[in-house]
């Protein structure tokens, strides 16, 4: 996996393989680091085991965050990269995969939904 340390450099070493395949998305999410309030971010993708997502304020390697999607409990996740005010986290435990089918295919819906309402806006 990549790491960014302090200094801004990668651990070197060759990238583990992924699990399984991400699924790029566009949506919202709401983030919470411990001891923090909840905060909206975008999230860019996201597999059974993790997802790429935004930070307000850079997050520390290992450190627990918790991701909540619409209509889903809050997941328990490590920060497992950080790249600038992107990181990966990885969940805690694995979405299962009809959860994780249904939840994709809601934030493709939801993403759908506010491309349509800004295409309409931009035409008045």
């Amino acid at each position: 996996m990549k790491k960014e340390l302090d200094g801004g450099h990668r651990t070197p070493g060759v990238q583990a393989p992924r699990r399984s395949a991400r699924v790029r998305i566009g949506g919202e999410v709401q983030l919470r680091r411990s001891g923090q309030h909840n905060y909206v971010v975008q999230v860019f993708d996201i597999s059974r085991e993790g997802c790429k997502i935004e930070f307000v304020e850079r997050p520390r390697l290992d450190e627990t965050v918790w991701v909540k999607f619409e209509g889903l409990e809050a997941i328990e996740a490590t920060v497992c990269w950080v790249e600038g005010f992107s990181a990966g986290v990885e969940f805690l435990r694995p979405i299962h995969p009809a959860v994780f089918e249904l939840l994709v295919e809601r934030v493709r819906e939801a993403q759908r939904a506010a491309d349509e309402a800004a295409a309409q806006k931009k035409k008045r």
